[in-house]
């Protein structure tokens, strides 16, 4: 499978709190194509990250999708039985044997953070990766190994993906850190076919069942969606990883006029992660507010490069 790696990784700084590190608030602000990070506490501290594991599920389901030319428009996936057996909410009342396009699983999945529909993805898209290698086996296990080696190719080194849809189970809790999820981000969205599904603020979808095709409409779980430049990304909340958000926001690109009397454009994108904040939408709306303010000082004095790994966040995209 082809696939876009990355090299390098950020160690963020890690502020202090009065809270041990799981339990405390985590985020980072970093503006995507410089690789500036703008704010950052608790940024390194490993703990759950609940459905903002689906971030990777999406990526993984592309990036297959691209890699083999299969439109997932076309692409019929087959509710697993497995699917059933992981708890939680089941929107559309999905049962084993029953169809949806790959295209639907994604929007239910990154939309309305169905668990039923990420597991649908991975179970279709990792047996179809086993019967490309000529492999039997476990096919949602095939596809996190999938979500872990892209983890491993793009940096991600507090990372550890359990599952496909971030609910903590025995002996499937996985865990990440919000410096990881802001890079995965980054990554996830310079993907076309990624942005366009997370940007959506609702989805039709369609269920084949036994009794014949049943319409749903997903709305997008992330309240920022719809606001003035915001693109995306997802929503998560557990018990153990609380409210999380990972959003990615644009701002109209910088034009400067370079000595030689050349137009210089300069393209602008935050990505901004909280993890475990009670009220993360506001709280992603001041940090977003934030991130501009230091993003512009930044600016003002030149935007140096400073310290590669502590304040520039490397996120190269050879192939």
């Amino acid at each position: 499978m082809k696939r876009a790696f990355f090299l390098s990784f950020i160690t963020p700084l890690l502020f202090a709190s009065g809270l041990s590190g799981q339990q405390a608030e985590a985020f980072m602000v970093v503006e995507a194509h410089s690789g500036k990070v703008l704010l950052a506490s608790n940024s390194v501290v490993k703990r759950p990250i609940a459905s903002l594991t689906k971030i990777a599920t999406a990526v993984i389901a592309v990036d297959w999708a691209d890699a083999t030319g299969v439109d997932l428009n076309q692409t019929l996936a087959t509710v697993p039985a497995s699917a059933l057996t992981i708890g939680g909410p089941n929107p559309m009342n999905l049962q084993p044997g029953e169809r949806l396009t790959l295209r639907d699983a994604l929007y239910s999945s990154m939309l309305g953070s169905d668990n039923l529909a990420a597991m649908t993805v991975a179970h279709h898209v990792g047996g179809e990766i086993l019967r490309a290698r000529g492999r039997g086996g476990d096919s949602v296990a095939a596809f996190v190994a999938e979500m872990n080696e892209l983890a491993k190719a793009i940096q991600l080194t507090k990372t550890r993906f359990m599952n496909p849809h971030g609910l903590e189970l025995p002996r499937q809790t996985g865990e990440s850190t919000a410096a990881d999820v802001a890079k995965l981000s980054i990554y996830a969205m310079r993907k076309p076919g990624f942005t366009f599904i997370v940007r959506q603020k609702e989805r039709q979808v369609t269920v084949q069942g036994a009794e014949g095709p049943r319409g749903f409409k997903v709305k997008n779980t992330n309240e920022l969606v719809g606001e003035p430049m915001i693109l995306g990304v997802k929503t998560g909340t557990t018990q153990a990883a609380g409210p999380c958000l990972s959003v990615a926001v644009d701002r109209e690109p910088l034009v400067r006029i370079k000595p030689d009397g050349e137009k210089g454009v300069t393209p602008r994108r935050l990505i901004v992660v909280v993890l475990n904040s009670p009220d993360r939408f506001n709280r992603a709306r001041g940090l977003i507010r934030q991130g501009w303010e230091a993003y512009d000082r930044w600016v003002a004095v030149g935007a140096p490069g400073g310290s590669r790994g502590k304040e520039i966040l490397d996120v190269p995209n050879p192939r």
